[in-house]
């Protein structure tokens, strides 16, 4: 983070023990592993506004935030980050039935087709995390 200032340093470096704890090392050490030049600027303002600053204020808890984030991404019709966000969801102490009724309440407000492709995008996830019983199936 070349010509940082101390505390954007430390909303990175509290960011992104936050971000690998919710999204996973793997997938956050991936991200910023594989950023160029040009996304590099992305990914150091995601892990300093998003993880950093927001999801380390002590209002909302983290399971919360996460049935926030599956509420608002199901409105942007956003199935990548959805997939991202429910795994995330599943670390932070999120229930099946939390994640299946936030999807349904945002699925009213924001329409058929966004909770369609919200709850598809969900269950390819609890599946492959093995996160559904065979009745849930």
């Amino acid at each position: 983070m070349a010509d940082a200032t101390p505390e954007a340093e430390q909303l990175f470096a509290r960011g992104l023990e936050i971000r690998r704890e919710v999204l996973g090392p793997e997938y956050v050490d991936a991200s910023l592993a594989n950023a160029d030049d040009f996304m590099r600027s992305f990914q150091n303002v995601t892990t300093e506004w998003c993880w950093g600053y927001t999801w380390s204020r002590e209002g909302l808890d983290r399971k919360t935030r996460s049935l926030l984030n599956l509420a608002m991404l199901t409105a942007l019709n956003r199935s990548p980050e959805i997939k991202l966000h429910v795994r995330g969801a599943l670390r932070n102490g999120v229930t099946v039935e939390e994640i299946r009724e936030t999807l349904l309440h945002a699925t009213v407000y924001c329409g058929i087709p966004a909770g369609l492709d919200a709850f598809k995008a969900a269950h390819q996830v609890l599946v492959e995390e093995g996160a559904l019983g065979d009745d849930e199936r």
